[in-house]
């Protein structure tokens, strides 16, 4: 290989020309094929050349419809885990819509379209149109969980929805018929066709407001059956509604955009009707539980009281209490003794304590000296102690045993001029 790389450059720089190698080549074509206009893309166009593989994968060409008059073909693999989810058996002839993305097989030298997701053309084209609503209808909020209702626990009235004269009405009222018998009001709706989405708005506007819960179904069909119930009216009918809507609709497996737009989607209707009304039965069940243990819980508290009546009778017969208030009685006797015994002797050492406070308090009152003959000498009504603080020409009072007296200093003298 290195050896025919290096021959082509010197072809190149004998011959001024350029000229490209195999693989070369098949680089450009990949690198082109790489464009974004020809990656995840819807191909529509008829089935030809079908060849099933033991390894499971599908080989097959898409050719121009017959209505469009002119002749192409694009090869198409389709490898076996996306085959796997084929829900039809893929033959000559059939009008289809491919999605997937052009690639290059270089060992081949061709290019060819690999496959995804095949759906015959008619559904498939709904498919996407259905894609483009729930794009549109999740813009607007429809499905937003902030705008879903709470179903009533307990409702008296219950909304139906659906046809008039189908299995699935009857099945809804024998549902309900066992759990709890409730009043059903029956919105009657064609829930196939063309105009099959214009009759369910309806239906749904004169039901809205007259029950306490809405129950829309319908029962199983094909992705067709069901396309009324992916119609953005419905979707938008059912956001409105005042009541809390159940959706219904097809089976377990299958699902709408009115599902996504109800408060609650059921697997099945006699599964709605299961959510909206309680089990009568595991009601009576609950209540026969709950009368039980109450009364197992009274009986218990009037036990339980009944025993502390009976202590109580104990602690207040008559007799006994005579007793205990006897001996309280005895205690306190024993006790006022005590008291008595111990406060004379106490009561007579304070006396004499007293006694012995008094005597010196009364030596040392200075009135009990006028007595004695002495007398106090008092200025400006205070008691004078030396004489530094009187000078000649003040007023002294005298305070005698009988009396008082006023004084004209004449003169001091003090004992260092004596």
């Amino acid at each position: 290989m290195e050896w025919y790389q290096q021959r082509v450059s010197q072809e190149r720089r004998e011959h001024s020309i350029e000229i490209f190698c195999v693989s070369e080549i098949s680089s450009i074509i990949s690198s082109v094929l790489d464009d974004g206009r020809l990656q995840d893309v819807w191909v529509r166009g008829e089935v030809t050349n079908f060849k099933p593989h033991a390894s499971g994968h599908r080989y097959f060409s898409l050719g121009e419809r017959k209505d469009q008059g002119t002749s192409a073909l694009i090869q198409c693999v389709m490898w076996r885990s996306d085959a796997q989810r084929l829900g039809f058996q893929l033959k000559d002839g059939i009008d289809v819509i491919a999605l997937g993305s052009i690639g290059h097989y270089p060992p081949q030298g061709r290019y060819q379209f690999y496959v995804r997701d095949l759906r015959h053309a008619g559904e498939g084209e709904k498919h996407l149109l259905v894609e483009k609503w729930k794009a549109m209808l999740a813009a607007e909020g429809i499905f937003e969980n902030e705008r879903k209702k709470t179903l009533p626990r307990f409702p008296e009235r219950i909304g139906v929805v659906t046809s008039g004269t189908g299995a699935v009405l009857q099945d809804i009222k024998n549902v309900i018929a066992r759990r709890f018998p409730l009043e059903i009001v029956v919105s009657p709706t064609a829930v196939q066709g063309d105009q099959a989405h214009l009759e369910i708005v309806q239906a749904l506007i004169r039901i809205d407001g007259l029950v306490d819960v809405i129950i829309i179904a319908r029962g199983g069909g094909s992705f067709e059956d069901l396309f009324p119930f992916n119609h953005p009216d419905v979707a938008r009918a059912i956001s409105c509604c005042r009541t809390p809507v159940v959706s219904a609709i097809g089976h377990e497996t299958d699902f709408t955009l009115a599902d996504f737009a109800a408060d609650v989607r059921a697997p099945t209707p006699s599964a709605a009707a299961e959510l909206v009304v309680q089990d009568r039965a595991a009601l009576r069940e609950g209540l026969s539980l709950l009368h039980k243990r109450l009364g197992s819980t009274l009986v218990s508290k009037l036990d339980r009281a009944a025993r502390e009546i009976a202590e109580l009778r104990t602690r207040i017969a008559p007799g006994r209490m005579e007793r205990r208030i006897a001996e309280r009685r005895q205690d306190c006797a024993i006790m006022a003794e005590r008291l008595a015994r111990a406060s004379s002797g106490r009561i007579e050492r304070e006396r004499l304590i007293l006694a012995g406070i008094e005597a010196r308090l009364a030596g040392r009152d200075p009135l009990a000296l006028l007595e004695r003959g002495y007398c106090i000498l008092e200025k400006e009504g205070r008691a004078v102690r030396n004489a530094r603080g009187i000078s000649r020409g003040d007023i002294l009072g005298v305070r005698m045993q009988d009396g008082r007296l006023e004084v004209l200093v004449r003169g001091v003298t003090h004992d260092k001029e004596l």
